[in-house]
């Protein structure tokens, strides 16, 4: 059973959804699965399909969270230094085609989100960074293509 590498606040989001899905969305759908079944023959009743497929994709993503969260292993970012990219360093990169910089946080699989500025630690990415330091050049493959970045920042947030 390998761990799952994550921040606190990632774990932290991931203990909401579990609390969320088991105390909101479970009851209501088994609200919504009683209301169906007194509407009569369920060979034909939309409603209490419906609910019966809530309920078995909620169920699958209670079973998920709770593995995932059995399998964290926490890691405190701001405990960390160094100059070398790792798990948890926010790094700054400046793209050398368009000149873009962008700021990006190295997280577990679970928590990460490219919109918020969060990458997998195995995404292609954040796997040429780690081992690198500030003003390192890094070229990636990514789906549209290579792209080169310079590390002008590595900071621990």
């Amino acid at each position: 059973m390998d761990k799952i590498p994550m921040t606190a606040a990632g774990y932290a989001a991931l203990e909401q959804e579990l609390k969320h899905c088991q105390q909101v969305e479970r009851p209501r759908i088994i609200q919504q699965i009683t209301e169906a079944r007194s509407h009569g023959d369920l060979s034909e009743n939309a409603e209490y399909h419906a609910a019966k497929e809530a309920q078995s994709i909620n169920e699958g993503r209670i079973a998920e969270l709770e593995d995932k969260l059995a399998r964290a292993e926490i890691i405190d970012v701001s405990k960390l230094s160094g100059d070398t990219i790792k798990f948890g360093a926010t790094v700054t990169l400046i793209d050398e085609d368009t000149e873009k910089k962008t700021v990006y946080q190295l997280v577990g699989e679970p928590e990460a989100d490219a919109k918020a500025g969060k990458i997998s630690i195995s995404s292609p990415l954040a796997r040429a960074l780690v081992g690198k330091k500030k003003g390192a050049q890094v070229e990636v493959v990514t789906p549209g293509g290579a792209k080169a970045f310079e590390v002008l920042k590595v900071e621990w947030r």
